[in-house]
């Protein structure tokens, strides 16, 4: 078993393992009790009253984080035509065919996310091995096969994430940047949890949100009580 930093022991002292806090309360102390020397990430994990090993409970989405995520994101399109040029202008970093697709099968993968327009996936489909085990393939679920391109790519660029319920019925999120504050952070997770909310499935039966907690990559995680930010 591996040891814990002074830093983080340091953090943990301030967090009540057994108190459920209110959304407010959480954020402020992720914020708080942040140590590194860089900007950490913040993420969330939600557990959710589904069974994803059935089709009619997979809940899988996407959303544009108001206060965006506190990086750059590099954006790869594949289109042709109008829609090439049209991608270029929205502010992708790499727009192509059949040439980057090749370039990717050499191995080259300077990218964070993609896009392809309709007609584009039959060739991008061959590329399913080397971008689906990275989370990269486009998928007409979360926006990322449309004709929409410039919009796609602007939403990316300003932070729009995609999420999915794991095995375990978890969703796991980043929601921004340490140095966002409480605030900014906490304006991103209710956008995040107002999305999720609404993909709720039918056939979904009791308690929908069962568990939520925060933490920033190198910190502690703070327990948030689900009945708190139903009344935020």
């Amino acid at each position: 078993m591996s040891k814990r930093g002074k830093k983080y022991l340091e953090a943990r002292k301030r967090v009540e393992t057994a108190k459920r806090y209110t959304i407010q309360e959480a954020m402020e102390l992720v914020v708080g009790t942040a140590r590194a020397k860089f900007d950490e990430t913040v993420d969330t994990a939600i557990r959710l009253g589904v069974n994803p090993a059935h089709a009619d409970q997979m809940v899988r989405g996407s959303v544009v984080l108001p206060n965006g995520l506190g990086k750059s994101v590099r954006v790869l399109v594949f289109a042709k035509g109008e829609k090439e040029k049209e991608a270029l202008e929205a502010g992708a970093d790499v727009v192509g065919s059949d040439e980057v697709i090749e370039k990717i099968k050499g191995g080259w993968l300077e990218f964070d996310r993609v896009i392809a327009t309709p007609d584009m996936m039959g060739s991008v489909g061959k590329l399913g091995k080397i971008l689906g085990p990275r989370g990269l393939m486009p998928n007409p679920k979360v926006g990322t096969v449309t004709f929409d391109v410039a919009r796609t790519v602007q939403e990316l660029k300003a932070g729009k994430v995609e999420f999915r319920v794991e095995k375990a019925g978890i969703v796991h999120c980043p929601i921004g940047k340490i140095s966002f504050g409480a605030e900014k952070l906490t304006i991103n997770f209710l956008a995040l949890l107002e999305m999720i909310t609404k993909l709720k499935p039918a056939s979904s039966k009791g308690i929908y949100i069962r568990s939520i907690a925060l933490s920033s990559v190198m910190g502690p995680g703070m327990k948030v009580d689900p009945l708190s930010v139903r009344s935020v």
